[in-house]
């Protein structure tokens, strides 16, 4: 497998804005291509404050960090061309169906291929003529998912996305992020506290606790791990 390296962080401390206000600390780490990064922590820990650091225009932060060698904030509209962001939180059109969606908001991104974007909900069953307001959860991971990896991101971020899932539909949400992964040498940072995830699915783990970044680690999966 590749192993360029697709994100690191170095030396990352949130930028102090008055005494009390939350802030990360000593972020390092690097994450190859074509792996899974669990970021884990008890509610409060800081995982969205992470997120929210790449995410915004706005830098918050001291240190550095890089998305494909570059600097994420030197240029951050193509930093957010290349990262496919999947949610909890739905930031779609309820009342637009999920093509509709696709069709406005796909053009944002450079490399939008609508025809691959249809591909996957097809192959994930969901129909692109359902608006999201009458999707089930499950379903709107599945249309984030295909939305996302239909601009061929370099770095999936992943908020809490596999919450309240199915047991069953969770697997095979890991087993279409594994394809896309690895098609694409790209890489997955995705938040959680669910044991399972961290015992089956995860190939690196980095733990947060009080906005403090306290390990780093990389993981063997029950499913058959890191394979050097």
């Amino acid at each position: 497998m590749n192993t360029d390296i697709i994100f690191s962080a170095s030396q990352v401390n949130g930028r102090t804005r008055g005494r009390r206000r939350f802030r990360l600390t000593d972020i390092s780490f690097a994450l190859p291509a074509g792996y899974i990064m669990g970021l884990i922590g008890k509610n409060g820990a800081g995982k969205t404050t992470f997120f929210d650091y790449i995410m915004n225009e706005t830098r918050r932060y001291t240190g550095e960090m890089c998305l494909d060698g570059r600097d994420i904030h030197e240029d951050h509209l193509w930093t957010l061309d290349q990262i496919g962001f999947v949610s909890e939180k739905n930031e779609f059109m309820e009342l637009r169906t999920a093509e509709q969606n696709a069709q406005l908001l796909g053009g944002f991104y450079s490399d939008f291929d609508m025809a691959l974007f249809e591909e996957m909900l097809e192959q994930m069953e969901i129909s692109g003529k359902k608006t999201l307001g009458k999707m089930s959860r499950g379903e709107l991971m599945k249309f984030q998912l295909a939305f996302a990896a239909a601009h061929r991101p370099k770095l999936y971020l992943m908020d809490e996305a596999t919450a309240g899932m199915d047991p069953v539909f969770r697997i095979d949400f890991y087993r279409l992020l594994r394809r896309f992964i690895q098609d694409e040498s790209c890489s997955v940072i995705l938040s959680t506290h669910l044991e399972e995830e961290i015992e089956k699915q995860l190939d690196y783990v980095g733990m947060l606790e009080s906005g403090r970044f306290i390990s780093f680690r990389e993981n063997t999966p029950e499913r058959g791990g890191v394979q050097g």
